[in-house]
């Protein structure tokens, strides 16, 4: 005798989460998910240990960066590395 599902009986499906990956995988898309903060970091160092001309632009720099995640950090390696002096 055929019995039909209810609504509320389902088949348990298994899903695969991110740790069910091999290490070596699971490694590198956190490098891939990683790549993208290492110029805002740098940028916010650098910033912080750079001469401006004033102190605004450098707090400037320094709130770009960290306000504006990607974008702020390529544009501080485009424009404000080359207005930046390095403290002596």
């Amino acid at each position: 005798m055929l019995y039909a599902r209810s609504a509320h009986q389902s088949l348990h499906v298994q899903r695969k989460t991110m740790f069910d990956l091999p290490p070596s995988q699971l490694i590198l898309i956190m490098a891939l998910l990683a790549l993208p903060i290492l110029p805002n970091l740098w940028a916010i160092w650098h910033s912080f240990h750079a001469d401006f001309t004033t102190h605004q632009e450098k707090m400037v720099w320094i709130a770009v960066c960290v306000f504006v995640p990607v974008l702020g950090g390529l544009a501080y390696l485009i424009w404000g590395r080359k207005r930046a002096r390095r403290d002596q």
